[in-house]
C-alpha cells in the first residue's frame, strides 16, 4: 500500500486544514458520507451540444416545475367538496347563489385571496404550455429520429408523460365544478357508459353513484395532485437521467460522430444558460397570464346537470378525441338485448390506437430497417421523407379532428353550416392525412435534389461569365469544408431484400408473413423514388475538376 505524502496547499485565507470554516466541515462530512463531490465532479463537467431546437424539451422542464410551484400554493385554499354552499364572496353578480364549496373556493382564490387569480392562470397556462412544449419536442424528437437506438426506452417515457400530462390536465380543470367542466366530465361520462357490459360500473365507481354524484371532484383531485404527478415526477427524472447516461444527440458537422459530443459544459456554462431561460419561461407564461383571462368562471356559472351551452371544448390537447366522438354518425347496434353505441365505441377504439401507434413507432422503423447500431447524429427531416411523411399526416389528423372538436365555434364565429364542417372532417379525416403524406414526401424529395445540386455545382454566386466560344454561363463558389458534410453526412438504407426462395441445397423455403411485410415496407421507406441517391466523391471530382465553373 503507498501513501501519498505530498504536501497539499493550504486553503485560500492562509488557514490550515486544521482550521477549517464551519461550511468546510459540513461539505467535508457530507461528502464523506453521500459522495457528493465525486458525483458532481463526474457529471457537472458533462458536455451539451448547443442548438435552439433542444430549448424545446428545457420548456417543457421549467414549466412542469411552475406547475407544482404554482399547484402547491392552490391547494391551500381548494376545497375538494361537493357540498352545496351559498356563495357570500365579494363577486356580487353571484351573491346568494348556490354553488358546491369547490366552486366557492375558486371563486374565494379568484378575488378574495390575494395574487390568486393570477396564481390560478399561471397554472393553467403553464399547463397547456406544458403540453404543448410536449407535443413540439416530441415531433422534434421524431422528426430528428432522435428516437432510435439507444433512446427507444426515453421515447416511451416521453410518451407516456404527455399521455399522463392530458389527464392531469383534464382532471385539473374539472376540479372548480362550473358549468363548462361540468360539461366535460358529463361528456367523458357518456364515452364511460358506452363501453359495453361494464361501462355502466365504472361509471358508477368512478361518481360514486349516479351522475354527477357527490364524489367525483374529491376523486379527481387525489388523482390530480398525487397519483398523476407522482407517477409524472418519477417518470420525468428517469427521462433525464437517460439524457445524461446516453448523452445528448447532436446535429451533424465537422468533428461530430457517433461516438463523441461537441459543445460546452454542464457546468458553469449550461447551468447559467438554463437558468435564465428558466425565469425568461416564467415571465413569459406570468405575462400571458396576466394579460389573457382563461376559464373566467364567474362569467360561468356553476355546473347544473341540466344546463349546457354553446362553446363549451375542452382545452386544445384533448380536442383529438372530442372531435373523432362530435363527427362520428350516432350507429347503434342491438347485439343480445344490448345496444351497442358505435357513435361513441368506434372512437373511443380509435383514439388509444393512434397514441399507441406513436409509442411504438421507433421499434417498428427499427424492425423495418434492420439497424441494430446506436445512432447520436440526428437526421435532417428531409433525409427521411416517409418518417417525415407519417409525422406531417399524424399533425395533419390531429388538427382536422381539432376542427371537429370545436365544429360549433367554427359555425358560430365564421358564419358556416355546422353540419359543413361536419362533412369536411369526415372527409378529411381519410383524405387530409393522404394528401399530407404525399405533398410533404416530395417536398422532403425536392429538398433532397436541391441539396445534391448544391454538392455538385456549388452556390450560385451572381457572376456571370463569357467562355471563349461566346457561352455566357453564371460562376458557382465551391461550398465550404462544413456546408458539404452537412449536406453529405446523412445515411442511405439499402432496402430490406427478400431471402433466396430456395436454400443452399436446393430446397424450397417458404417466406413468412412477416419477412415479406417487412420487405414491402422497407421499399416503401427506402426503394427507388422514396430517397435521392447522395453525390459520390467521384461525381464531386469530376465536376469540380472542370474549367472553374459547373
Amino acid at each position: 500500500m503507498s501513501i501519498d505524502t505530498t504536501e497539499k496547499p493550504e486553503p485560500s485565507g492562509g488557514k490550515s486544514r486544521g482550521k477549517a470554516s464551519g461550511g468546510e466541515r459540513f461539505a467535508d462530512w457530507t461528502d464523506g458520507r453521500l459522495g457528493i463531490y465525486s458525483l458532481a465532479r463526474a457529471n457537472m463537467r458533462k458536455i451539451f451540444p448547443d442548438h435552439w431546437s433542444f430549448m424545446l424539451g428545457e420548456i417543457v422542464l421549467y414549466s412542469f416545475v411552475i406547475i407544482i410551484l404554482t399547484g402547491v400554493y392552490l391547494t391551500l385554499f381548494f376545497h375538494p367538496s361537493m357540498n352545496e354552499v351559498e356563495y357570500t364572496g365579494s363577486y356580487v353578480p353571484m351573491q346568494g347563489q348556490l354553488m358546491s364549496e369547490a366552486f366557492n373556493s375558486t371563486m374565494h382564490i379568484s378575488f378574495d385571496v390575494r395574487g390568486g387569480l393570477l396564481i390560478r392562470q399561471i397554472h393553467h397556462w403553464a399547463a397547456l404550455v406544458f403540453l404543448a412544449g410536449m407535443f413540439v419536442h416530441m415531433m422534434r424528437v421524431f422528426f430528428t429520429g432522435a428516437f432510435r437506438k439507444p433512446r427507444e426506452v426515453n421515447w416511451l417515457f416521453g410518451w407516456l408523460l404527455f399521455i399522463l400530462g392530458m389527464f392531469t390536465g383534464f382532471t385539473g380543470y374539472s376540479l372548480p365544478d362550473d358549468l363548462l367542466s361540468g360539461t366535460g366530465v358529463r361528456f367523458m361520462e357518456g364515452a364511460i357508459l358506452a363501453v359495453p357490459v361494464v361501462g355502466t360500473y365504472l361509471s358508477f365507481f368512478l361518481f360514486g353513484g349516479e351522475f354527477p354524484g357527490g364524489d367525483f371532484v374529491a376523486r379527481f383531485y387525489s388523482v390530480h395532485i398525487l397519483l398523476l404527478p407522482g407517477i409524472m415526477l418519477g417518470l420525468l427524472a428517469a427521462h433525464l437521467f437517460l439524457v445524461f447516461y446516453h448523452k445528448h444527440t447532436q446535429w451533424a458537422g465537422p468533428g461530430r460522430t457517433n461516438k463523441n459530443v461537441v459543445g460546452m459544459p454542464f457546468l458553469p456554462v449550461y447551468t447559467a444558460k438554463a437558468g435564465g431561460f428558466f425565469f425568461l419561461v416564467f415571465g413569459v407564461i406570468s405575462v400571458v397570464a396576466a394579460i389573457a383571462t382563461i376559464n373566467p368562471i364567474w362569467a360561468i356559472g356553476p355546473y347544473r346537470p341540466d344546463q349546457v351551452s354553446t362553446g363549451a371544448q375542452p382545452d386544445w390537447y384533448m380536442g383529438f378525441s372530442e372531435g373523432l366522438i362530435r363527427v362520428m354518425p350516432g350507429w347503434e347496434v342491438n347485439f343480445w338485448g344490448h345496444t351497442l353505441v358505435l357513435g361513441v365505441l368506434i372512437p373511443l377504439l380509435i383514439f388509444p390506437l393512434v397514441l399507441v401507434s406513436i409509442g411504438v413507432y421507433p421499434f417498428i422503423e427499427a424492425w423495418i430497417t434492420g439497424d441494430k447500431r446506436e445512432h447520436h447524429i440526428l437526421d435532417r427531416p428531409r433525409n427521411a421523407p416517409t418518417r417525415t411523411g407519417l409525422g406531417v399526416a399524424w399533425i395533419t389528423l390531429y388538427m382536422v379532428l381539432l376542427v371537429g372538436g370545436g365544429n360549433d365555434l367554427f359555425a358560430t364565429h365564421l358564419h358556416l353550416s355546422i353540419n359543413a364542417i361536419t362533412w369536411f372532417v369526415r372527409v378529411g379525416f381519410f383524405a387530409a392525412p393522404v394528401i399530407a403524406f404525399l405533398v410533404t414526401k416530395r417536398i422532403c424529395l425536392g429538398l433532397q435534389r436541391r441539396d445534391r445540386d448544391k454538392v455538385l455545382h456549388g452556390r450560385e454566386s451572381g457572376i456571370i461569365k463569357r467562355l471563349p466560344h461566346g457561352e455566357f454561363i453564371e460562376v458557382h463558389e465551391p461550398l465550404a469544408q462544413e456546408a458539404l458534410h452537412k449536406l453529405t453526412a446523412h445515411e442511405q438504407y439499402e432496402p430490406a431484400a427478400i431471402a433466396p426462395p430456395t436454400d443452399d441445397n436446393g430446397v424450397a423455403k417458404k417466406l413468412t408473413r412477416g419477412e415479406k411485410l417487412r420487405a414491402k415496407l422497407s421499399r416503401g421507406y427506402y426503394a427507388e423514388g422514396n430517397q435521392i441517391p447522395k453525390p459520390t466523391v467521384q461525381e464531386y471530382e469530376e465536376i469540380t475538376s472542370g474549367h472553374g465553373h459547373h
